[in-house]
């Protein structure tokens, strides 16, 4: 049961990316990954146009999907490829979503889902501003699927702050959650890993945070540290500032045990109504 989350420093040049992915990948499957995931925009780190980027996507003429598709085959890797932008499948000429996917190991997308909470905030940092909005759509749904390594919820970035989506998720019968992410490094110092803690104690959920680290194009500084935190809330690896692949082991029996000694779920009072969740393509 063994899990791996990536840690880029992605800039705008898909091929270099894509190549940095791939050897990092390398690395996760080396040493015994069943499913990796790397972090938001892997592909494409401020890039100038994602609109256009995503219809190439879309219309089989990109190069991020082929290469997800080839990479998992080759590495026999189940791959939570962070974000692309994606415009939604029944409307190909709106704007973009960033849209987190699900590839398995014989290449074939198993899930997407589009994040639902957009990056629109005011930080104290050299951009002062973020309007996420501004250039992609928002997703309309939860999305849950099952993998060798347990069942999976979906979810990115942002999203962390939103507790009700994550128990949603745990509603839906997620055992792990996926949390490809690019905080700022002001958002990150400041709530980071009390978050990525808090998500998985109330879930009872392994969190599987991949961050982007560094310096990017139009002066973006993204926080890193990314980690994989058990059920208990432990975080069982973590790595600050470079690029890696890091691993961790699923303890099944452990985390049925957490559950069993103190079922949060079912002494729950309240519930939140949600979107409607999308269990598989």
């Amino acid at each position: 049961m063994s899990l791996s989350v990536i840690q880029m420093t992605s800039q705008a040049d898909v091929a270099g990316n894509l190549a940095a992915a791939r050897r990092l990948l390398e690395q996760a499957a080396a040493g015994g990954a069943r499913l990796a995931v790397l972090p938001e925009n892997f592909a494409a780190m401020g890039c100038s146009d994602p609109q256009q980027l995503g219809r190439a996507e879309a219309e089989g003429q990109g190069p991020v999907l082929p290469w997800l598709k080839r990479t998992a085959r080759d590495l026999r890797l189940w791959i939570v490829a962070g974000t692309v932008p994606l415009p939604p499948d029944d409307r190909p000429q709106d704007r973009p979503n960033a849209c987190s996917l699900l590839i398995d190991e014989h290449g074939q997308r198993v899930a997407r889902y589009d994040k639902v909470h957009l990056f629109d905030a005011d930080v104290a940092d050299s951009r002062q501003q973020y309007r996420e909005s501004d250039t992609y759509g928002a997703g309309q749904r939860l999305v849950v699927a099952d993998t060798p390594v347990g069942r999976l919820g979906m979810t990115v970035c942002y999203d962390l702050r939103f507790a009700e989506l994550y128990m949603a998720l745990r509603d839906a019968g997620a055992e792990l959650i996926s949390a490809p992410s690019a905080f700022t490094t002001v958002t990150g110092e400041a709530h980071w890993t009390t978050l990525i803690r808090c998500r998985a104690i109330e879930t009872q959920c392994y969190v599987l945070a991949a961050a982007q680290v560094g310096t990017h194009p139009g002066g973006r500084v993204t926080y890193g540290h990314s980690s994989i935190v058990d059920p208990w809330g432990r975080l069982l690896c973590e790595q600050a500032a470079a690029e890696t692949a890091l691993l961790a082991e699923r303890d099944v029996p452990e985390q049925a045990a957490i559950r069993q000694r103190m079922p949060v779920q079912r002494h729950r009072r309240f519930s939140v109504p949600c979107l409607i969740t999308d269990c598989l393509e």
